[in-house]
């Protein structure tokens, strides 16, 4: 099975992601990176010898994330993303769609192809 271009459009390398706003998963670690680069911090603060030629700089171990807003845009990929073949949706995706439209669909478990 050729892999689905939208797919090849959500692989990203770590490099790529670090410099390209945006919310990133990696299924092997279930580690969230979400990079936003709207805030600007006062480059003095990184001008002191403790921080010369530092790459990253951790600001702190607090996590300030709308996680409601974090928990539907996970929830919206996975849901509409599906390994199967083409037109097959997951029974969440049957779920949270309108089930008038659905009647009589049954779904699919995901990674089954049938």
């Amino acid at each position: 099975m050729a892999p689905d271009a939208d797919t090849d459009d959500h692989i990203v390398e770590i490099e790529d992601a670090l410099v390209r706003p945006g919310t990133y998963f990696n299924p092997q670690t279930e580690i969230v990176v979400i990079v936003d680069d709207s805030v600007s911090i006062d480059q003095e603060v990184f001008n002191m010898e403790a921080y010369e030629g530092a790459d990253w700089v951790r600001i702190t171990d607090d996590v300030p994330v709308d996680e409601e807003a974090r928990d539907t845009a996970l929830e919206r990929f996975q849901t509409h993303y599906h390994p199967g073949l083409d037109g097959s949706v997951t029974e969440t995706a049957l779920e949270l769609d309108d089930p008038d439209e659905n009647e009589g669909e049954q779904g699919q478990e995901v990674g089954r192809e049938d």
